[in-house]
């Protein structure tokens, strides 16, 4: 990584002044056309891609990210309030006077995106060097504090996550990126951890997601964890061993969900899995549209939660808890933890914090869907495919237990 870079891609952003966030504001919007023109040259100048419906059309994801920081910034009289800011103020015209009917998710919602008459290329990066510009501009002059520089860090991670839906777009699409998979790693034994008091949540006025408000006191027994993700090798011989087909390993709605996914697709594998080589410990998986080999020293991915928890379940083990998971990463990364692969299942089930309340941008943004508290599972971590922005030990994230279609894997503790 160049110094410049090594500047502006660190987990710290998240607390970074106005210089380094307009540095950071151009290289988030750089990657994002990036992005759209790996599509374009896959795809031709229509960017068609058949419907999926766990997604968006690609100029839609990209335009989004530029709707959104426009929406509460450059219209925004009221940006300074930060998080204080009314979620119903009154808002100045866009640049684009139709990129409420095309990005706003009150107006476009998720089933009808991929039907939407969206701008083409042309005019989608257009549309997001205007706002760029005026987002700058008002960047400049904004004084060098918490709350006034609220949105200017929201934008940012919003448009990293963006950027990261596009991969995971272009992986489903078969789109090439030229994205570098992390190579395979000796595997370490577990990692012994003592007993401790642990405060989740963020203590600091770092710039918090949504699903990251509020703080959590637990006291947690002493664990040994996993020093890094599920390989392919590991994961193969849950599936050598009758994985895919003994139900005493899977939860009822797992079971459940396995089944429609046999009779669907057929499923022995994670997703995108073509081949296995059960003496190997490697399988062919599809990515960007290439079949690779895959290792039996990498780790695992395009898993479920339902096949993560099945194969602790197999193993004769469990998933973290969401802080053990942290408290490894933040206390055993020098004993040789590995962890920034994949995004990582962890047990528990996505709910609020004490003290959680909604950002006030939370029901624009709509990366995904609103949070499903109680159902939704926990993510940790972050991928290959994320910037390193994102890669903080607190960051967290979420999704509902058949997702697999993003970079995610696991790790297991004894019981």
């Amino acid at each position: 990584m160049d110094s410049a870079l090594a500047l502006i891609d660190t987990p710290d952003m998240r607390r970074a002044g106005r210089d380094r966030l307009s540095l950071a504001l151009m290289d988030a919007r750089n990657h994002t056309l990036q992005l759209l023109a790996h599509f374009e040259q896959a795809l031709g100048p229509t960017m068609r891609l058949r419907p999926l419906p766990q997604g968006a059309p690609p100029l839609w994801i990209a335009g989004h990210a530029a709707w959104l920081a426009e929406y509460w910034i450059g219209r925004n009289p009221q940006r300074n309030l930060g998080p204080r800011c009314p979620t119903d103020g009154v808002r100045l015209a866009s640049v684009e006077p139709q990129a409420d009917g095309w990005f706003d998710p009150a107006l476009a919602p998720r089933a009808g995106r991929w039907s939407l008459e969206l701008p083409g290329p042309e005019a989608t990066r257009a549309y997001l060097l205007d706002t760029l510009e005026t987002t700058l501009e008002l960047l400049e002059h904004t004084p060098d504090q918490d709350e006034a520089l609220y949105f200017f860090r929201m934008a940012l991670f919003h448009e990293d996550l963006c950027g990261e839906e596009l991969a995971v777009l272009a992986q489903a699409a078969g789109v090439p990126l030229g994205l570098a998979l992390p190579e395979g790693a000796v595997t370490r034994p577990p990692i012994a951890l003592p007993a401790t008091r642990w405060t989740l949540g963020w203590s600091d006025a770092s710039f918090t997601l949504d699903v990251e408000q509020g703080h959590e006191v637990v006291l947690v027994p002493e664990f040994e964890i996993d020093a890094q993700p599920v390989t392919w090798a590991q994961y193969v011989e849950f599936i050598a061993d009758g994985g895919y087909d003994r139900q005493e390993l899977w939860l009822p709605p797992g079971w459940e969900w396995l089944q429609r996914e046999a009779q669907d697709e057929g499923r022995r594998g994670p997703r995108y899995v073509e081949q296995i080589g059960v003496a190997s410990g490697a399988v062919l998986q599809a990515l960007f549209g290439k079949a690779t080999r895959m290792g039996g020293s990498q780790v695992a991915m395009h898993v479920s939660w339902w096949e993560a928890d099945a194969y602790a379940r197999w193993a004769g083990r469990r998933l973290p808890t969401e802080a053990e998971w942290e408290i490894a990463v933040l206390q055993a990364s020098r004993r040789g933890l590995r962890w920034g692969e994949v995004r990582e299942w962890t047990a528990g089930t996505l709910r609020p914090w004490a003290g959680f309340t909604p950002a006030p941008w939370s029901a624009t943004a709509e990366l995904d869907a609103p949070p499903v508290f109680g159902i939704a599972r926990v993510q940790r971590g972050a991928s290959f495919a994320s910037r390193a922005r994102m890669k903080h030990p607190r960051a967290r994230w979420w999704a509902l237990p058949e997702r697999d279609e993003g970079f995610v894997g696991f790790r297991t503790c004894a019981l």
